[in-house]
Order: structure tokens, then C-alpha cells, then sequence
């Protein structure tokens, strides 16, 4: 069985999370799947949009246990190692050039948690908990920090990584880490829904030149944001989907050539 499955259905791209035996926790072997799903459906043309989802009742309890075990054994530099695959994995989903939506049916905690983080959008029932409880065994969110300070900004972000509390789906929300809650027998039908109005009303390559503008913007100087901010609108002017998308408009306005 493996423990990470991917899917392509209707230019969706799925990738599911899949050891609902152990609250699909990560580990090595997780870590690695999900790298190998991502890459997979990332180089496949025919995907506009990808769906991370998991089976069973949680979405992703953190690390595994046994993982956690051997962890107190390796030495810095097969800690450090181990810390860059996950990096890796994490950097990987929030600089895809594709869309990412998590689609949330339980708990996320700790690296699960950090999963949510780094998609564009997350969508979860009422009943999910989600929280960043690696304090509380003198543990460190190091690296969901980096994401996590740029999506909900540092006051929200302090009072989630430094209590290391849980917070329900609607207080998500609120913070910033969810976007919209949605009824269990719902969930999956307005995800695909949203999915799919995306690959209909929005160009590819818009998208992902927006997404990389948001990646790239947030660490330069205003006067570099806003000259790196002309370049790319300049780009994206001369992309065919931009010339099709202003003649269809124009069209619409009963404007011709």
C-alpha cells in the first residue's frame, strides 16, 4: 500500500495522503512520497490544479512516533538532513507553479499543520483542529515559521507557534490559515467545485506568475518590488493567454479590430 497516492482526474491533480492506521504522520518514507506525487503532478501538463487531501479521520497528526524515536539518535548532520527534506517538500508546494488546495476532513497539527500552511487555499469541516504543537515537547516550528510569518503575519503567528494550542476550523479562519469551513458532506464537492472554476476563469500562466510574484515580492526594497513588479507585468502583456483574455473581453464589450 502506499502511503502517498496521486490521482489525475479532469486536469485535477490529487495527491492523498494515505496511513490512516497512524493519522498519516510523517516520516521519511511520507516525506519522500509526497515529494514524488508533487513532482509528478507538477511536470504533468494535463494538471491545472492540485488537491492535497488525506483518508481517514485525521488529516495529518505530525511527525510518527517511531520516527520521533529514532530522531533523538541521529547526529546534527543527519538532523539537518532531515530537516532539508522537509524544507524541500514545504518550498516545493509554496512555489508550485500550480495551484494547491487542501482539503482539510481533520486534525493537522505540527508538520501536518505545516502542510496547510505552505497551499494557497484550505478548506476544512467544522470539526478540524489545527495547531503548531511543537513547544510542547521542546521542540522547535522552525521551519513553518518562515511560511507561516508570511501568510498570517508575526502577532498571529507568535500567538499560535508560542502557545502551541489548538484551534478550531471557524478561529482558522479568523487567523488567516483557513479559508473557508465547509460541512463534511460538502467538502469534497465544493472543492472540486472551486478547482475546477479556477481552471475555467483563470489563465495558467497568470497564476503562476502571480505566484511567484508573491514568493519573490515580500523580500525586496519597495523601489525593487515595484521595478521587479513592471517586469513581470511587461511579461506577462506579451503571454498568449493575456492577448486572448484582453481580445475576449474587448469582444464581450462589443469592441473590434
Amino acid at each position: 500500500m502506499a502511503l502517498v497516492e496521486d490521482l489525475v482526474q479532469d486536469r485535477i491533480g490529487y495527491v492523498t495522503l494515505n496511513r490512516p492506521e497512524k493519522r498519516n504522520a510523517l516520516g521519511p518514507e511520507m516525506v519522500a512520497g509526497l515529494v514524488r506525487a508533487f513532482e509528478k503532478l507538477l511536470a504533468d501538463d494535463a494538471v491545472k490544479v492540485i488537491i492535497l487531501r488525506a483518508n481517514g479521520d485525521a488529516f495529518c497528526a505530525g511527525a510518527d512516533l517511531a520516527y520521533l524515536q529514532e530522531m533523538q539518535h541521529y547526529s546534527y548532520e543527519e538532523n539537518l538532513s532531515d530537516s532539508t527534506r522537509l524544507k524541500d517538500l514545504f518550498l516545493q508546494i509554496y512555489l508550485s507553479k500550480k495551484v494547491v488546495i487542501a482539503q482539510v476532513q481533520g486534525a493537522a497539527l505540527a508538520g501536518g499543520c505545516g502542510l496547510i500552511t505552505v497551499c494557497d487555499f484550505v478548506f476544512a469541516v467544522p470539526e478540524a483542529k489545527f495547531g503548531y504543537t511543537e513547544v510542547k515537547i521542546g521542540f522547535v516550528p522552525a521551519i513553518v515559521m518562515v511560511f507561516l510569518i508570511r501568510k498570517i503575519g508575526e502577532a498571529r503567528a507568535r500567538q499560535l507557534l508560542l502557545t502551541g494550542d489548538l484551534i478550531p476550523a471557524e478561529a482558522a479562519v479568523t487567523s488567516g490559515l483557513v479559508t473557508r469551513v465547509v460541512a463534511r458532506d460538502q467538502l469534497e464537492s465544493e472543492v472540486t467545485e472551486f478547482a475546477r472554476q479556477l481552471i475555467a476563469t483563470a489563465s495558467a500562466q497568470s497564476l503562476a506568475m502571480t505566484k511567484r510574484m508573491m514568493a519573490e515580492v515580500q523580500q525586496l526594497p519597495l523601489e525593487e518590488a515595484l521595478v521587479f513588479a513592471c517586469q513581470q507585468n511587461a511579461h506577462a502583456r506579451r503571454t498568449d493567454d493575456c492577448k486572448k483574455g484582453i481580445d475576449g473581453f474587448l469582444r464581450k464589450q462589443g469592441i473590434t479590430w
